[in-house]
């Protein structure tokens, strides 16, 4: 399948916002992630990214990510103009909010935030759920889509960073120090963790020592 870039913007150093969109009809659920291959060498590169737009019944969606300089693909897509189109394969993955709805709490750090992006904007609305964002960044320039999640109004959001500037009077640290605010006395919400893979290893360690069941935390981690 292939998708036509429409614009990207800069949102933080390094990191961007695509609108793409496709020629053919595109579906998917929030939460679930695409492949974009690209050839190199007469061989062809994949690599998967979450989703970040909630569906909207259109052939349109949009990805964040952050360069890699010495990647294969992003530096391809963060050098693409508008009308320039690459190859990617249909969305899937089970990164994906539960049915019946259950009270989520979220935790992301960086650009694992994208998902979340995907989940919250098509349900943070629903008065069944409630949805909690503890999101972690280095600086405040870092935190993604802040002003998004600052104004749903039926979103808990935590954002905290590691390297906080003087003027930060919010949380400070990583989200693990924040787990116990995230969550409180409540151990029947489902838990997602997105976003590098010593953050979620150790978030998983602790909700077991808490005493959530497995089937509980769903995550995606990176390196």
């Amino acid at each position: 399948m292939e998708a036509k870039l429409i614009e990207s913007r800069e949102i933080a150093p390094d990191v961007r916002h695509f609108l793409f969109e496709t020629s053919e009809p595109f579906t998917f659920v929030p939460g679930q992630f695409l492949s974009i291959q690209q050839a190199f060498d007469d061989k062809k590169i994949t690599r998967a990214y979450s989703i970040a737009s909630e569906p909207l019944n259109t052939n349109r969606f949009e990805l964040c990510l952050d360069l890699v300089k010495e990647g294969r693909i992003s530096p391809r897509l963060f050098a693409m103009q508008p009308g320039d189109a690459i190859e990617i394969k249909p969305p899937m993955g089970m990164f994906v909010l539960k049915t019946p709805p259950r009270d989520s709490l979220l935790i992301a750090t960086g650009t694992g935030i994208a998902p979340f992006r995907s989940m919250l904007r098509a349900h943070a609305h629903d008065p069944a759920r409630q949805f909690t964002l503890l999101f972690g960044a280095r600086h405040e320039h870092d935190l993604l889509y802040r002003a998004e999640f600052e104004q749903m109004e039926r979103l808990r959001f935590l954002p905290t960073l590691s390297r906080p500037g003087e003027s930060w009077s919010g949380r400070r640290g990583y989200v693990q120090e924040h787990l116990n605010e995230a969550i409180g006395e409540r151990r029947d919400m489902d838990v997602f963790l997105c976003g590098m893979k010593e953050m979620v290893d150790q978030v998983r360690s602790m909700l077991k020592e808490k005493g959530f069941d497995r089937k509980q935390v769903l995550f995606e981690k990176y390196d």
